[in-house]
């Protein structure tokens, strides 16, 4: 083949390619995006092999056996080389190249301060948390038992199960009239299936509450056509790229409005340290499903209604970064002095490549906040405070408060009903009479919740259980009290102290007493850490070193007097 045909066939071929890859991988066609390199690496690689093999040499090889003349090809790099493919090659290697170098260059390590800048974090309170009273406020349901609750509701309506699915990962927490919500979409199970129904398009979506625990399936009058599990020109990310082929976008979920209508929503991204570095959101895209009319809006103007603007993860991410590299990138990853990070859930074999970050949701003001804790990076299993983060405006705010992590207070939980094997569903926050508090739900192997726990966030060794959410709420309230026991906080009854007074108050039976010290000692409990001291009689008592850090100007020998009720106690110089 000439030169002049090699190249026709090469472009036309190529052009192909790049169209069909393009339908396929749907790259944004911005200078930022992370996957456009890749792309045009791939189309190049195969405008390549089509030189190559254009410009190969032809031979003909005789088949003694059969007496037959058969054709091939042997690769001849001149003539390869004259036809382009080297040049391709070249163009290979300078994108790849480009793609390294900024990516390396828009990182941490030259950029640190920037990074630390991008999320803005204030000083938040105990009222930046909800508080008991309000428990239509208090998510407590995980995406796996809203999945049951789902697929149960689903399963009852014969007409849909054959047809249509919904996959966990479909579930998004919305507030809707100020109560919080858990939506998702029916699915098409598979091509045929979408194939039978994409005239009618997807019927309806599930509805499940959260805080009542029951789901409903809602139909709608009109399809939803544009939806992630349709194909070709219906696939919704397929219809949201073609109109915005340049567009950065992610996060693409599914909401309802205050009326109950549908929508798509994708947010909108910029790149703001170098090509590839300080992800921020600057807007979203809302969808109509079921006509496909999209509107591209900025932050300012998000409508009231959308909850997820900001994913969560994204603000995780940033909040590390915030919290982190604001003394340099090196200090991060060698003295770590002062740097923190949000609560990660680590895998089984405590691969740190596993770990991801882990929150819960707060519905409050009409808007859907997420919560983690903050601990150290050494992960010592307690946490220093909490951040709170409004998923649709980004307002976040650290509010310091010492005690367990989530994981510890899910342990402390499953320890106290450990006969039953029941597993702690990730809590949610809450404060009881200003104290911060951690609520959660206890599940059996089937997902299916069972019971109750709230456990102290500062000490949470002080848990209380039952079978349904006000009775727990309440005896936790009683035995922060003193009014009942441990013992009966756990039990299955519901004692009559507990639907009294429910304001939290300090009733201990703490007494001065002067004591000379003769030991100090310090031991780590379940991620806290203790100090202990022992006096001239042999008395041991304890405190939680981050409540008496007066004791750091005690030595053994001095006299001193604290308040105790004969195991724990309290200093202040």
């Amino acid at each position: 083949m000439n030169k002049v045909a090699s190249f026709i066939t090469t472009a036309v071929l190529t052009l192909i390619f790049g169209f069909v890859m393009n339908y396929l991988c749907l790259p944004a066609w911005n200078i930022h995006s992370k996957g456009l390199p890749v792309f045009l690496v791939f189309v190049l690689l195969f405008a390549f092999f089509m030189l190559a093999l254009t410009g190969s040499k032809p031979m003909y090889k005789k088949n003694r056996k059969r007496g037959t003349v058969v054709f091939a090809t042997s690769f001849d790099a001149k003539t390869a080389a004259a036809t382009g493919a080297g040049f391709v090659m070249i163009a290979i290697g300078v994108i790849a190249a480009l793609w390294i170098l900024a990516g390396f260059f828009s990182s941490r390590l030259f950029h640190a301060t920037a990074y630390s800048k991008i999320l803005q974090v204030t000083d938040g309170d105990v009222t930046d948390i909800p508080s008991a009273d309000k428990t239509d406020a208090i998510a407590l349901m995980d995406t796996a038992s809203a999945t049951k609750l789902g697929d149960r509701e689903i399963g009852s309506l014969s007409e849909l199960v054959s047809q249509y699915e919904i996959y966990s990962g479909d579930y998004t927490q919305v507030n809707i009239g100020n109560e919080p919500v858990k939506v998702a979409p029916l699915s098409y199970a598979g091509f045929f299936k979408w194939n039978n129904n994409k005239d009618k398009g997807i019927p309806g979506y599930v509805s499940v509450s959260p805080v009542n625990m029951d789901a409903e399936y809602i139909s709608l009058k009109e399809g939803m056509v544009y939806v992630p599990s349709a194909y070709f020109s219906e696939d919704l990310e397929r219809h949201i790229r073609f109109a915005y082929p340049t567009t950065i976008f992610g996060n693409v979920h599914f909401e309802v409005d205050e009326e109950g209508n549908p929508w798509y929503v994708a947010s909108t991204y910029e790149y703001t340290i170098g090509l590839y570095g300080g992800k921020t959101v600057s807007g979203i895209i809302l969808v109509n499903p079921m006509n496909g009319q999209m509107q591209k809006l900025p932050v300012s103007e998000v409508p009231a209604w959308v909850d997820v603007v900001y994913p969560g993860s994204l603000i995780c991410s940033q909040y590390n970064d915030y919290a982190q590299l604001q003394r340099g990138y090196w200090n991060s990853v060698f003295g770590q002095n002062g740097c923190r990070k949000v609560t990660e859930y680590t895998s089984e074999d405590d691969d740190d490549e596993d770990a991801k970050p882990d929150y819960g949701y707060i519905a409050k003001d009409d808007d859907i906040w997420i919560y983690t804790g903050i601990t150290s990076v050494n992960g010592d299993s307690s946490n220093i405070g909490f951040i709170v983060a409004n998923e649709r405006t980004g307002e976040t705010k650290f509010i310091e408060a010492s005690g367990a992590d989530e994981f510890s207070a899910m342990n402390a939980a499953e320890g106290e009903v450990q006969e039953k094997r029941y597993q702690a569903s990730f809590p949610s926050l809450i404060t009881v009479g200003d104290v911060p508090t951690y609520i959660m739900v206890l599940k059996d192997k089937s997902g299916l919740v069972k019971m109750y726990a709230c456990v102290n966030v500062s000490q949470y060794n002080i848990v209380a259980t039952a079978s349904n959410q006000d009775d727990c709420i309440a005896k936790y309230t009683a035995l922060l009290q003193g009014k009942i026991t441990a013992e009966q906080a756990t039990g299955e009854g519901t004692p009559d102290a507990v639907t009294e007074d429910t304001s939290v108050v300090d009733t201990t039976n703490y007494e001065s007493r002067t004591i000379t010290v003769t030991k100090l000692q310090t031991m780590d409990v379940d991620g806290n850490t203790y100090l202990y001291i022992v006096d001239s009689e042999g008395n041991v008592y304890k405190a939680r070193y981050v409540d008496v850090e007066d004791m750091l100007f005690v030595n053994v020998g001095d006299e001193i007097t604290i308040e105790t009720d004969g195991v724990n106690y309290r200093y202040h110089r």
